[in-house]
C-alpha cells in the first residue's frame, strides 16, 4: 500500500495555494477519475462477489441504445467496473448536477 499523499504540504513546498477540488469531465483525465472513484468506493460484499457500493440499496432496469452500451463497456473497461456499475456512477454525477449540489 502506497502512502497517501499531504496536497498541502506539496502546495506549500511548491509555492502555491490550494483552491479547492478540480472537477474532471470527460477524455483522459474523466477515465482516470471514474476508475480512481471505483476503486475508492467499491467493496467487495461479505458473502464475496462482484465489488460494488456498500450505500447502493436499490437495483432497477434502465433500457439503453446499443450504442450507450458500447461507450459504457468501454468506460467499465478503463475504470476495471461492469457497464451499469459506470452507469450509475455517472447518473450519481449527472442527478447532484441538475440538483445543483456539485
Amino acid at each position: 500500500m502506497s502512502t497517501p499523499l499531504d496536497m498541502d504540504r506539496i502546495a506549500k513546498d511548491l509555492g502555491a495555494e490550494r483552491r479547492g477540488k478540480v472537477v474532471s469531465r470527460g477524455g483522459y483525465f474523466g477515465a482516470v477519475q471514474l476508475a480512481a472513484e471505483v476503486a475508492a468506493r467499491f467493496r467487495v460484499p461479505d458473502g464475496g462477489g462482484r465489488p460494488t457500493d456498500p450505500s447502493w440499496d436499490e437495483q432497477r432496469l434502465v433500457r439503453l441504445s446499443t450504442t450507450t452500451l458500447g461507450q459504457l463497456e468501454k468506460l467499465a473497461e478503463k475504470a476495471h467496473a461492469s457497464p451499469m456499475q459506470v452507469a450509475a456512477l455517472l447518473l450519481e454525477r449527472a442527478v447532484k448536477s441538475a440538483a445543483g449540489q456539485e
